[in-house]
């Protein structure tokens, strides 16, 4: 007979029979574990004021850009394709330099993914012109012949839906993204704006609005300094038609903006410090 049966089912005085055979008393003993690994993971997270620093140039998507957001999780894109380049040698000589946390910041949900059926699109902002997103969208195969991504021609024939779009601002807004009032007041003219539809009359707003501004997160004022030079914010007509929005035109804006927020200098290896400014490493 082994050692364990000889001890009453007792491991080191503990009654494994006894816990493991009682589901209430096995419940309490798990939501107990689970309480105290929860507690370790969350409680820290309060008390780090530079959990998720800010960095210059981070900014929340456009009404259009979020708009192209929403189409992206819609089609599943992020099953496919991952917004995370790791910190490895073969990665950022594929991709770029590896992706930071604030670049994420104003996401929700985040499209992180962990499945690479095909390339991670972190940078893929200004990667490729409009014309090839487009091409690429309507038939993969004609840009890429291995592809196995599915056509999404249709995107470029239905007119964009922006009955969400202020809804989504106004709920973003209360979960810490900087969206002002003035930004959720204009959300219409932004996007119209943004997709070149009204013949340039908002695009110095547009500008103003998201290309630099002070941004309030968490109840701190943040300023990007002077000799900060923001990227600049893409207006045009995606699709190439100025005549209405479509949800083509959502979608690239989104995918041209990728990564092109903060700006890293090739080969240079970038951290931020607790104050949220970048610093090479």
């Amino acid at each position: 007979m082994s050692e364990y049966k000889k001890e009453g089912g007792m491991i080191r005085g503990i009654p494994h029979d006894t816990i493991e055979s009682n589901l209430p008393i096995l419940a309490v003993f798990v939501a107990i574990l689970v309480a105290v690994g929860g507690i370790v993971e969350i409680i820290p997270a309060y008390h780090l004021e530079d959990s998720e620093p800010n960095v210059e140039g981070v900014r929340p998507l456009t009404p259009l850009e979020l708009e192209g957001f929403a189409i992206f999780r819609r089609e599943g894109c992020f099953l496919c394709h991952s917004q995370m380049i790791r910190p490895f040698r073969d990665e950022k000589e594929r991709y770029g330099h590896f992706s930071l946390a604030i670049e994420s910041g104003f996401d929700h949900n985040y499209a992180w993914g962990s499945k690479r059926t095909g390339p991670d699109l972190a940078r893929v902002g200004h990667k490729y012109t409009d014309a090839w997103h487009i091409q690429h969208l309507r038939h993969p195969r004609s840009v890429v012949p291995e592809s196995v991504m599915p056509n999404y021609y249709f995107l470029e024939e239905r007119k964009l839906d922006t009955s969400l779009t202020k809804k989504r601002m106004e709920v973003l807004a209360m979960m810490n993204v900087p969206y002002s009032a003035d930004d959720i007041a204009n959300w219409e003219a932004d996007l119209k704006a943004q997709a070149g539809v009204d013949d340039g009359e908002g695009e110095d707003a547009l500008r103003a609005r998201y290309e630099r501004k002070t941004w309030k997160h968490d109840g701190k004022v943040i300023q990007w300094t002077d000799s900060f030079e923001p990227t600049e914010l893409n207006v045009r007509a995606f699709d190439g038609d100025a005549s209405d929005v479509t949800e083509m035109d959502a979608l690239i804006a989104y995918l041209q903006q990728l990564g092109t927020h903060v700006h890293f200098e090739e080969g240079v290896d970038y951290y931020h410090d607790k104050f949220g400014q970048p610093y090479r490493e």
